[in-house]
């Protein structure tokens, strides 16, 4: 079994899997917007995002916007990734940090070798630990 992340946004959702997709090399990117639906989805008429996903590392990363008029705010959530590297978690936690807000800077801990929190300029709370090192044999 495996978790998948499904984030809700209040209008933002294309400009943000674009942004995600784009810094963890997203591919099989799909949206649907609520008025391409087939037989009268919640938003039928609205132009927001029904559904959008994308793979990415093995894993898929998946969200909507909400419909007009329900739910208009963000769901408590964080989204969790472990790069392999220092450099490539520093990389994204850097990308994910324009336009929004450290929670918790990036740097080293008793439990990784670069951790940091964020909240992206969408609203979204990304924690971004690297791979602890491989105890030596």
């Amino acid at each position: 079994m495996a978790f998948m992340p499904y984030i809700h946004f209040s209008g933002s959702c294309a400009e943000a899997m674009a942004f995600y997709a784009d810094i963890f090399g997203g591919t099989d990117m799909m949206m649907m917007r609520y008025d391409e639906a087939p037989g009268g989805s919640p938003g039928a008429g609205s132009d927001r995002i029904m559904h959008a996903q994308f793979n990415a590392g093995g894993a898929m990363l998946m969200a909507s916007d909400f419909p007009p008029g329900k739910g208009e705010t963000q769901q408590a959530m964080s989204v969790m990734i472990d790069p392999a590297t220092v450099t490539e978690s520093k990389r994204v936690f850097d990308r994910l940090s324009v336009g929004g807000e450290p929670t918790m800077p990036f740097g080293p801990t008793f439990w990784s070798p670069g951790f940091g929190m964020l909240k992206d300029r969408f609203g979204t709370h990304w924690i971004i630990g690297t791979q602890p090192e491989s105890a030596a044999p």
